[in-house]
């Protein structure tokens, strides 16, 4: 699908816009399909289809937008657009990002919660933040305040995390969260959103939002949540997107940990740490001794690449190794969880000197 017709699709009104990937889907190959055809079957009643010539028009002046404020847009299919939410079945038509593009390649895990949290949420959220980007994931949340910001300034700290936003990628809300979005793109992260260049942020907005923040996570944690929190709506999403949920237990005085305690009872994995989510998502525990040898690693194209003392970023390594962007991040993920490699600022990578896995 070409981006003109990705933009002008991610325009239709209502329900419309959310049915038009798997609409595509079902009459694939993309190539082959008229934008008129898309339009009429998405929205059959004539009075209120919009003409293609007008979608395309407006199209091209949000794209142009988009450009002077300086976001990329991927269309679905697009190479560049994340493999993570090419299945979901209401994935976006267009993706606009700001920042660093090749974030959204990487291994994600969610880290979501109270906007009003605790002391101890937040300092849990941070935590967790700092060590599993440290441990090669990206963290994925939704600029609010609480757990979703804390999480992100501990990501900053140790590597990379993507922000999922419930407005326009040009904006930010809450708007206190500037300097953070700001942080979040110098640390080689992103900021997202489907909505197009310019749109505000409404209540019904981010609901929407949480399907895009589970889908780019291949895990979600909840970090206290009540029994009325948005966070369940994500866990939800999650679970119907096969992602794995996972939750921190907490105090039950005063209702916060409800959700989250809700949430394990029915099944999901309990988190004290960082070393919790990268077991349950099938890694080894970080700074365990793999448990037999990593097949490959010890002639491991991606470590020829490394040279020592001499960072590398993730465009010179596909190069070298011709592979893409997300095959060479899930095997980085995996050399440094055999202490093979580490991550250098600004997404880069060096060889452990005298490490040798067989």
């Amino acid at each position: 699908m070409d981006l003109p017709s990705a933009v002008a699709l991610s325009l239709l009104p209502g329900a419309a816009r959310f049915a038009a990937v798997d609409l595509i889907r079902r009459l694939a190959p993309a190539e082959s399909l008229p934008l008129e055809l898309l339009v009429e079957t998405l929205v059959p009643d004539a009075s209120f289809r919009p003409l293609v010539p007008t979608l395309l028009g407006e199209a091209a002046r949000t794209l142009a937008r988009g450009r002077a404020a300086g976001l990329d847009a991927f269309a679905w299919g697009d190479p560049r657009y994340p493999a993570a939410l090419q299945p979901v079945v209401d994935a976006p038509a267009v993706l606009w990002v700001r920042g660093r593009p090749e974030a959204l390649a990487w291994p994600g895990i969610a880290v979501v919660g109270a906007r009003a949290a605790s002391p101890a949420a937040r300092d849990v959220a941070r935590r967790l933040g700092h060590d599993l980007a440290a441990a090669g994931l990206a963290v994925v949340s939704g600029l609010a305040r609480g757990v979703d910001a804390e999480a992100h300034l501990g990501a900053t700290e140790t590597g990379t995390t993507i922000a999922v936003l419930g407005c326009g990628a040009d904006r930010v809300y809450p708007a206190e969260h500037d300097a953070l979005a700001a942080r979040i793109v110098a640390a080689g992260g992103a900021i997202v959103s489907e909505f197009p260049p310019g749109t505000a942020p409404r209540p019904h907005h981010f609901p929407l939002r949480n399907r895009i923040i589970s889908g780019l996570a291949r895990g979600v944690v909840v970090v206290e949540a009540s029994a009325e929190s948005g966070s369940l709506i994500t866990a939800r999403l999650a679970l119907d997107q096969g992602r794995e949920v996972m939750a921190v237990p907490g105090s039950v005085a005063a209702g916060r940990n409800r959700g989250g305690h809700a949430l394990l009872r029915d099944g999901a994995a309990l988190v004290e740490d960082a070393a919790d989510v990268v077991e349950a998502l099938g890694f080894a525990r970080p700074g365990a001794a793999p448990a037999g040898p990593i097949p490959g690693v010890s002639a491991d194209p991606l470590l020829a690449a490394l040279t020592a003392g001499e960072p590398a970023d993730l465009e010179t390594l596909m190069a070298a190794t011709g592979q893409p962007a997300p095959l060479v991040l899930q095997r980085l993920l995996v050399l440094e969880l055999a202490g093979a490699v580490v991550r250098a600022p600004g997404g880069r990578f060096l060889p452990v000197e005298g490490k040798v896995v067989t």
